[in-house]
């Protein structure tokens, strides 16, 4: 039987490596790094405080695919319902945003009058298309130019459902997915302050603002997906899919770095490791990011050159930092003393988010960045020591380019920035610090390997989603190298934490 490789232990990988060995193929996982889960895997910030991944966020998780894997027979499980994110305020105690609508009705009309039935209002729109957003995101891009039946039924199906939405709803969302979130959201709310901290997501992995074209598709592909969270968080996740791997017979290499994949008349032969050791095979599958997998594992001019080309001009420009804090005590959001908040984003007004982005395009990093909170031991208070938290802040606007480079002494002042940020929404947290770990592009680049720093494999804007994702001719993972494929974020349907890419992947290598 031929082996079959899978480069990267992170989540899609591991789906990828998964579903192969459960259809009987050797496979086996090559892992740079001294430990499985990529940007999921747990890490301790100060003894005794742990963070459970670089991305925190685990409601995108696909059911489906985890249902598939049989995932909970490894010990993986979910919370009872989608979780509530707090919107923070300098000045008040902001909102408590929930997925069911009616019950954050009161706070929001105490902010704004009419501003708790317009949430209800869009939250009802999203809940009619959430199935056909899901399901454009769960399968296999459709051939642009079908070539059989089978593969015209498919392209035909989208539109199918797209129709089958109904007539206002189908216009209200071929009008709404080129807008900007701004100006989407703010049909919808008269106080600046929801439609801030709905529209944040929306600049996540792209180089964007909320007033920037597009940014509302973004919106709602994220909206679209979002259930309850996995129990444990990211590295739950990972782990349940480790056990599930190696129980189908999958072998997992740590610190074994590719340094080339080879050929063989045009064809995979196998991985060339650092350190000379090659391993043979006639599969790869890479969960890293396209230009990494393409630019840099491939001996050059061997792609096609217009593929090349549009693999270059992939769009990797990272925005985003993480700063992990280790508090002596628990976070308390302002005018919320007693209240448990396990997530919460950080953005007083619309235009805070914009201008912190106009820094960031012009290679700075911003004085004020939008904030994206977890508190991961309010759900799992084994991550802190008993009656204290650890914080884990993923922070916009701080650019991979940054004019000058990123130092330790950048990456202390934007760290600097980032809790004067939360401490205007959770004042004392900055006398609770005991421990700060911040990461910039540049280390999030070095570390877990991401081009530009980049933490979705590639900006998530109108021309790199859905079905043009990484490229249009790259969009069905198979590459014009026989017997490689690409299995990570950067193909579709995109980043976070899903594990579809990597499902997506193994059905394009098993079902053709």
């Amino acid at each position: 039987m031929s082996r079959a490789i899978v480069i990267g232990a992170g989540h899609n990988g591991l789906v990828a490596g998964l579903l192969l060995a459960r259809a009987g193929r050797k496979v086996t996982i090559v892992e740079q790094r001294g430990e499985v889960g990529g940007l999921c895997a747990a890490s301790e910030v100060h003894p005794g405080y742990t963070v459970p991944g670089l991305l925190h966020d685990t409601t995108g998780v696909r059911r489906d695919v985890v249902d598939l894997l049989g995932l909970s027979r490894f010990g993986l499980a979910f919370e009872s319902e989608a979780p509530s994110v707090l919107a923070a305020h300098s000045d008040h105690k902001g909102v408590v945003l929930h997925a069911e609508a009616k019950r954050s009705r009161d706070e929001l009309e105490m902010l704004h009058k009419g501003d708790g039935d317009g949430y209800i209002e869009w939250r009802g729109f999203l809940s009619r298309i959430r199935d056909f957003v899901s399901g454009v995101l769960s399968q296999k891009p459709p051939m642009m130019k079908p070539d059989s039946i089978a593969e015209l039924w498919s392209l035909g199906k989208t539109g199918f459902g797209l129709r089958r939405l109904g007539k206002a709803d189908m216009l209200e969302l071929m009008r709404v997915a080129p807008m900007c979130a701004a100006d989407w959201l703010q049909e919808f709310f008269g106080d600046p302050l929801p439609a801030a901290a709905l529209a944040a997501p929306s600049a996540i992995g792209a180089s964007l603002g909320p007033w920037s074209a597009g940014t509302a598709a973004s919106l709602l592909l994220y909206e679209c997906v979002r259930g309850a969270e996995v129990k444990g968080g990211p590295a739950a996740l990972t782990q349940s899919l480790q056990k599930a791997f190696e129980a189908a017979g999958g072998e997992i290499a740590l610190e074994s770095e590719v340094a080339r994949i080879r050929l063989d008349h045009g064809a995979v032969c196998g991985v060339e490791l650092e350190g000379g050791r090659f391993v043979e095979a006639l599969l790869v599958v890479a969960s890293c990011d396209p230009k990494r997998a393409l630019l840099d594992l491939i001996e050059p001019g061997t792609l096609p050159l217009d593929v090349e080309e549009q693999v270059a001009s992939v769009r990797m420009r990272g925005m985003t930092a993480k700063v992990n804090l280790a508090l002596d005590g628990r976070i308390s959001f302002r005018d919320r003393e007693g209240e448990r908040h396990a997530r919460a984003v950080v953005a007083d007004h619309l235009d805070d988010i914009e201008r912190a982005f106009d820094a960031a395009k012009y290679r700075a990093c911003s004085e004020r960045p939008h904030l994206e909170v977890s508190v991961p031991s309010v759900n799992d208070p084994s991550l802190a020591p008993a009656g204290k938290d650890v914080v884990s802040v993923l922070a916009h606007a701080a650019p991979h380019n940054l004019e000058g480079g990123w130092s330790g002494e950048t990456s202390a002042r934007f760290g600097d920035a980032v809790v004067e940020v939360l401490e205007r929404v959770a004042p004392g947290t900055s006398a609770k610090i005991v421990a700060r770990e911040v990461l910039s592009p540049a280390d999030l680049e070095d570390r877990y390997d991401l081009t530009g720093g980049h933490i979705h494999h590639g900006e998530h804007a109108l021309d790199q989603l859905l079905f043009m994702r990484p490229t249009p001719k790259l969009a069905r993972y198979k590459t014009p190298i026989e017997g490689l494929y690409l299995g990570g974020s950067g193909s579709h349907p995109g980043g976070g934490v899903t594990c579809q890419p990597g499902a997506l992947a193994a059905e394009a290598i098993l079902k053709g």
